[in-house]
């Protein structure tokens, strides 16, 4: 079971918390006196699926417009209003000889160039990693629609009005402060 849940309060009791919490509407009372595996997280709305199929439309009419593929304009979009992959606090980087031509048309992997340099005779170039789309949490995704759908405007193609684009963001935006007060429990 995953419910959205926020925590009331925390009662120390022999070494370990009693937490008192308070869930949406589900039926827990066959959870009582069982062992659960119980995770904690901050909770974040998903992003809504429709913002997905929408930024997908929105680049397959830009790629017709400029003439690319929906992979170099996919990536275009991921580049320019995406979110970069970290390690350790670091942004990911591969180092490879694949030129930006190849990597830019690549479904499987979004990239930014860095830099270029030659090693042994060999172009040797370093690309910044960014995530891919099904990690946007939503205010993530409302980023990367309006920036597709500014570019979209630009090129003259048509996009749901301003007053569609702000419903469809109302159900992926969650307030600030259901964010930093709610959680999520997993059973």
């Amino acid at each position: 079971m995953e419910s959205k849940a926020r925590i009331l309060n925390v009662f120390p009791s022999k070494g370990k918390f009693i937490l008192q919490l308070e869930i949406e509407p589900r039926d827990v009372t066959a959870l009582l006196e069982k062992d659960l595996r119980l995770t904690l997280k901050q909770w974040h709305e998903r992003r809504s699926l429709n913002a997905n199929a929408y930024f997908h439309v929105l680049v397959g009419k830009i790629a017709e417009a400029v003439g690319q593929s929906n992979a170099y304009i996919k990536n275009d979009l991921i580049r320019k209003y995406g979110q970069y992959e970290y390690i350790d606090d670091k942004i990911l980087v591969y180092i490879t000889n694949a030129p930006p031509e190849y990597m830019y048309e690549r479904e499987e992997v979004h990239t930014a160039l860095h830099s270029t340099k030659v090693v042994s005779g060999v172009n040797q170039y370093t690309y910044l990693i960014l995530r891919g789309t099904h990690s946007y949490n939503t205010q993530e995704m409302s980023r990367l629609i309006d920036g597709a759908v500014n570019e979209a405007r630009e090129l003259g193609i048509e996009t749901m009005s301003p007053a569609e684009l702000e419903r469809m963001k109302a159900t992926w935006n969650p307030s600030l402060s259901t964010e930093k007060k709610d959680s999520v429990i997993s059973a």
